[in-house]
């Protein structure tokens, strides 16, 4: 999977599930601040996103993520590094 495939589903998560305007969901926005995302918001992203991910996720990976795009590249690099697997 490609990370304008990632971009795309995780964009429309957010639109469809929190409701976020789609002009506000880019990838430099920031999760907290631009979006209004607040923890518990992060992981129900993640459940909903969990289809995306290989089955074992380290938490850690997305404590350091702070833009739509530091989600991007985690889920692309977890992908990545599962396939490597």
């Amino acid at each position: 999977m490609e990370k304008n495939e990632i971009l795309e589903k995780l964009k429309a998560a957010l639109i469809d599930e929190f409701g976020l305007d789609e002009g506000k969901v880019v990838p430099e926005a920031l999760l907290y601040e631009d979006l209004g995302l607040d923890s518990i918001d992060a992981v129900d992203l993640i459940v909903k996103l969990k289809s995306m991910l290989p089955h074992n996720i380290d938490p850690e990976v997305f404590k350091s993520v702070r833009t739509l795009q530091d989600v991007v590249d985690a889920i692309y690099n977890l992908i990545q590094e599962a396939n490597r697997n």
